[in-house]
């Protein structure tokens, strides 16, 4: 392996010996209602659910989705399958705080009005097109089409609760940014 880093202000130009085996493992959102979400994920994404953990002494649920494949090992044995999970790459935390789902009013920061802070996760595809009028099908919302903006083949959708979720086909991205 040549590459190692883009080099820009702050980058380390190595990674330090104590990080070796380090893997981003999952990103967390909150969702107001599981069953609506885990349905976006399962149906319109493809996700499948990995594990749920449940924490009622703190009222709480969180679900550990990720895209699988079949020649995957996953674990049936639920402890085994909690550690694995924990040990991939890739995963999404749906976190549920219990009782949101029956408040009509409740509604989380999606991070993308102000004040600014979280923006979106990715989701590459093998064809964008394709993606795109399966989302149309499934009446998802938009919030930036591939042919609009400045950033052509470049689609934002919003999921349930309202976070951007980018879709990109990489053989599409040579020029990006330049």
């Amino acid at each position: 392996m040549t590459f190692n880093t883009e080099n820009h202000p702050g980058v380390s130009p190595t990674a330090p010996a104590a990080t070796q085996g380090f893997v981003l493992n999952h990103s967390m959102l909150r969702v107001k209602d599981p069953a609506v979400s885990l349905d976006f994920y399962t149906r319109v994404l493809g996700m499948r659910v990995l594990r749920k953990l449940d924490f009622p002494e703190m009222k709480f649920s969180l679900y550990f989705l990720a895209r699988v494949n079949e020649t995957d090992a996953i674990p049936e044995d639920e402890g085994a399958r909690t550690a694995w999970t924990f040990s991939q790459a890739g995963i999404l935390e749906l976190t549920h705080n219990w009782g949101t789902e029956n408040d009509p009013e409740f509604k989380y920061h999606d991070g993308n009005q102000q004040p600014q802070g979280f923006g979106h996760i990715c989701f590459s595809v093998p064809d964008l097109a394709a993606a795109v009028r399966w989302f149309d099908e499934n009446q998802v919302s938009y919030v930036k089409r591939p042919e609009q903006g400045k950033m052509k083949d470049v689609a934002f959708i919003k999921d349930p609760d309202g976070y951007w979720i980018e879709i990109v086909q990489p053989s599409l991205l040579h020029k990006l940014g330049t």
